[in-house]
């Protein structure tokens, strides 16, 4: 009997320079890539496991290979400590995906081309728990966002404080119309808003952003009436706090409370979420306790996928990391469960129909 040509995984030379490393990382990956589309994976749920899992290789500074499950337990118990819980569970997910990859088929080929024999750093101690079901939050419906905000605006002009309530509504306003997070409405300037960018104008948020990397930025474009609102308040409740509106470094909702010149500070958030909170209770008020900013951020995203934006599209303007949490907020609009049996339904009839 004839034996078998095995063939060597192994290069024929050890991997001794940076860029032989590099590149053999970069084969691994396009490989890992072509595996997940062949086993009919989302080509938008790769991309969100590849920037994953190239963010963990960017924060740990060396091949993937060579890490160790205490290094785990560092990139997820300080680098990413403040990350969602659901966020966690994510990442999770791809990185198990990619060392088992790395484990399968090339486990021979790195320990002889590197010396290093590749074992998942994620074991049952420091595998991050959690889910995301208690994340679904029901956003109000377009009737009740109207009532709100129609409600809301009628009472500014009678308002004790006229520039405050003009500047909670308008916050509120905005978070309902392109999803910006309380935190990032806080941080804006007066440059922030870019008139002349895009068809629309666009606006500068910074995001939450990780530990030891600054915030995210990211350029929404004011679509969905938020640049008419802008400019209405830019360019009359916002003089009322003082006479930087045109200034670009001024706050775009500062408080009443000023510097020592005269100048404004920035609002906090708990000025903001206490004007919500107001509102909801003269024009919501089966909504107390529930319609908070970040419900209102789960509505923009509802509100856009309704009218026939895309999920990508909505991930880019909400800031998200992975696609995964742009679907828990678009959810409630989904109808492809009502359309599967609607067309059951029709097949049923035809059906019944023939035997008659």
């Amino acid at each position: 009997m004839a034996l078998a040509v095995v063939r060597d995984l192994r290069p024929d030379l050890r991997l001794e320079s940076a860029e032989a490393v590099a590149a053999f990382e970069q084969d691994l990956l396009a490989e890992f890539v072509l595996a997940r589309a062949s086993a009919g994976v989302l080509d938008e749920t790769i991309r969100a496991d590849v920037g994953g899992v190239l963010g963990l290789r960017e924060w740990f500074g060396r091949p993937l290979w060579e890490m160790q499950p205490q290094d785990l337990d560092r990139y997820f118990g300080r680098h990413r400590r403040g990350s969602a819980p659901g966020t966690k569970v994510r990442q999770v997910a791809a990185f198990a995906v990619y060392f088992e990859f790395l484990e399968l088929r090339h486990k021979a080929a790195i320990h002889a081309a590197t010396g290093t024999v590749v074992e998942s750093p994620l074991d049952e101690v420091n595998r991050p728990r959690g889910g995301t079901a208690s994340r679904l939050r029901i956003p109000p419906s377009a009737d009740e966002a109207t009532r709100l905000f129609s409600g809301w605006r009628a009472d500014i002009e009678a308002a004790r404080k006229y520039a405050p309530a003009a500047r909670n509504y308008t916050a509120a306003r905005l978070t309902s119309l392109i999803g910006p997070r309380i935190s990032e409405l806080c941080l804006l300037r007066i440059g922030d808003v870019r008139w002349d960018l895009g068809r629309f104008g666009k606006i500068l948020f910074k995001g939450k952003g990780s530990v030891g990397r600054g915030k995210k930025e990211r350029l929404v474009p004011l679509i969905n009436g938020s640049r008419d609102l802008l400019e209405w308040w830019v360019t009359g409740p916002r003089w009322e706090f003082d006479d930087r509106a045109e200034d670009p470094m001024a706050p775009l909702f500062p408080p009443e409370r000023r510097y020592g010149d005269g100048s404004s500070r920035a609002v906090t958030d708990d000025g903001l979420r206490s004007g919500l909170a107001e509102a909801v209770a003269r024009h919501l008020p089966h909504q107390i306790g529930q319609l908070t900013p970040h419900v209102l951020r789960h509505f923009a995203a509802s509100d856009l996928y309704r009218n026939g934006m895309d999920v990508v599209a909505i991930q880019e303007i909400l800031g998200h990391e992975w696609l995964n949490t742009t679907m828990i907020y678009v959810h409630v609009e989904q109808s492809h469960v009502e359309d599967a049996w609607v067309r059951a339904g029709q097949r049923a009839a035809a059906r019944f129909g023939r035997t008659r």
